[in-house]
Order: structure tokens, then C-alpha cells, then sequence
């Protein structure tokens, strides 16, 4: 069901160029489940210029930021009931955590991460986060998520695509992966503290 909504929405935005990319990235910000990184790779991969690239960065990194300003919104007005219906119960109890211990770096963190930076957004507006703080947390966080996908396949395109042929690569990365995961992982998982509460409890 996912795939299928995820290909009808790529396949409609492809048509506008930036344009699409801008309306993906930012509802995708907000309240959508479709990354931006299904419009944004085959953009940069088609650009035949640098002023291009620039303008693929600069439209998907605004627009995010711009649409997290609707989940800011969605948390502000709707508040804890909405949001408990939106998401998981444990993927919002991480991200109050997640804000709770680390502040505005917590913005950040969700800003260049694979972490959901929409449902952070409901948990800053519920939470009244100064705006300009949580714009610039997502400004900074934003850019080096989108930047680096830009650099690496718009400017060093051939030559990531060459390293991506070479096995060695892959084995490298793959053990700095199990060695990056398993401590993300569990601080991830942590941040639930679910089990704390129980364990307080008891």
C-alpha cells in the first residue's frame, strides 16, 4: 500500500521538476511518508551543471524546512492527542526524549538523520519550541543531510558510482556499518523509556 502511494505521488511530482521536489520535501516535512530522496537522487544524477545542483539543494533544503513549519503547526494547535494518533507510541515517547535530554541539538540530530523529522516537528510545536531555534537546528541539520547527497552524487558522481562497483568498499562499509548500528541502535532504543517508567513503577 506504502509502495504503491509512494510511486503514484513520485511519478506525479516528477512532472514539475523543482517544483514537485519542493511540494515532496516539504509535506514530507510535515505529515507525508514520501522522502524526498526518492525526486532528489534522479534530479541531481539528470543536472548538467553545478547552478543546477545548487538549485536542487537550495529548493529541497527550503522547502523542508519551510513544510517542518506545518508539523511545528500540526503539534502547536493539535497537541499531545493528536500526535499520539499520528504516530507510534514509542516513536513519539523517543522523540520527547530526544528533546527532552538533548534540547535544541535534538532538532539536529532528527534534522540530518533517518530519524522523523515531521514527528520531532508535532513534538516542538506541542512543546512550544522557541521557532527560531527549532528553523535554525532544521536550516543546519537540513543542509548537511541534503548537501552531502548533492556533493556525492552530483559533483563526485562517476567516481562514487565507480567506488560503489568495488567490493573492497562494500566490505569496509559493511563492518563500519555493524560497528556504527549497534551503538546507534541501542541509543535509539533508549531513548523509549517506557521500561524505565515500568521499572520506576515497580
Amino acid at each position: 500500500m506504502l509502495e504503491q502511494y509512494s510511486d503514484s505521488v513520485i511519478e506525479w511530482a516528477a512532472d514539475f521538476g523543482l517544483l514537485g521536489l519542493a511540494i515532496v520535501s516539504a509535506s514530507e516535512a510535515a505529515f507525508q511518508p514520501v522522502p524526498a530522496e526518492l525526486l532528489l537522487i534522479p534530479q541531481v544524477l539528470d543536472a548538467e551543471s553545478y547552478s543546477r545542483l545548487i538549485a536542487i539543494f537550495l529548493v529541497v533544503t527550503l522547502s523542508s524546512v519551510a513544510g517542518s513549519l506545518g508539523g511545528y503547526a500540526i503539534g502547536m494547535y493539535g497537541g499531545r492527542p493528536l500526535i499520539e494518533r499520528l504516530a507510534k507510541p514509542s516513536t513519539w515517547r523517543k522523540m520527547e526524549e530526544l528533546t527532552r535530554r538533548y534540547g535544541d541539538v535534538g532538532v539536529f540530530i532528527a534534522a540530518v538523520s533517518p530519524i522523523p523529522y515531521k514527528a520531532l516537528a508535532w513534538i516542538a510545536g506541542a512543546g512550544r519550541m522557541d521557532v527560531r531555534t527549532f528553523l535554525f537546528a532544521g536550516i543546519i541539520g537540513r543542509s548537511i543531510r541534503f548537501g552531502l547527497q548533492v556533493v556525492a552524487l552530483g559533483v563526485w558522481g562517476e567516481e562514487f558510482i565507480q567506488m560503489l562497483q568495488d567490493p573492497v568498499f562494500w566490505i569496509v562499509a559493511g563492518i563500519l556499518s555493524i560497528a556504527a548500528f549497534l551503538p546507534i541502535s541501542s541509543w535509539w532504543k533508549g531513548l523509549d523509556n517506557q521500561d524505565e517508567l515500568r521499572h520506576e513503577q515497580n
